[in-house]
């Protein structure tokens, strides 16, 4: 049998073990704050569309469990990218997605393989920096995801089987 003086220790351990584990999920609520805006700043930085993140997928707060989720493919009619099936045309896609499928299906016609986003920033004539790989590689990788290109290799690029650029009649 404990005694009342070992459980009223025990109770005051729990009771600074409580305050200790709330300090720091207090701490750790600062920094997933703190990470969640850097990843929006650095998110609006490398938006290949000058900061239109509607392709990005949102980042999901852990006090949020209870809300719905917010659908995926909600993007801006703009940036959003179909999956691709037999039968549809590039033209569904914007510019900046054509062009990328542009190069790669004249580089399938000249049997060359497949592209890295540095090469294609080149044959953009882009300057080949940091910022620009970057926004080709999440277009791209994009791309890949709805099934219009292949990644044969980690970073290089080629459009995916029955898949042809614009004007090429998928």
């Amino acid at each position: 049998m404990s005694s009342p003086l070992a459980a009223r220790r025990r109770v005051d351990g729990l009771r600074e073990e409580a305050d200790r584990i709330q300090a720091e999920l207090a701490v750790a609520e600062l920094d997933w704050q703190e990470w969640a805006i850097a990843r929006r700043r650095v998110d609006m930085v490398l938006a290949p569309d000058r900061g239109d993140t509607a392709g990005t997928e949102g980042i999901p707060d852990p006090r949020d469990a209870d809300a719905q989720p917010t659908p995926r493919d909600a993007a801006k009619p703009k940036s959003q990218v179909p999956v691709w099936r037999e039968g549809l045309a590039s033209s569904v896609l914007s510019a900046d997605y054509q062009r990328i499928l542009q190069a790669l299906a004249d580089r399938s016609r000249l049997r060359q393989g497949p592209l890295t986003c540095q090469e294609m920033a080149a044959v953009f004539g882009m300057d080949v920096v940091p910022a620009r790989v970057e926004a080709l590689r999440s277009k791209a990788k994009r791309l890949v995801a709805r099934g219009w290109l292949a990644e044969p290799a980690p970073g290089r690029f080629m459009l995916a089987a029955g898949v042809s650029g614009p004007g090429g009649g998928s």
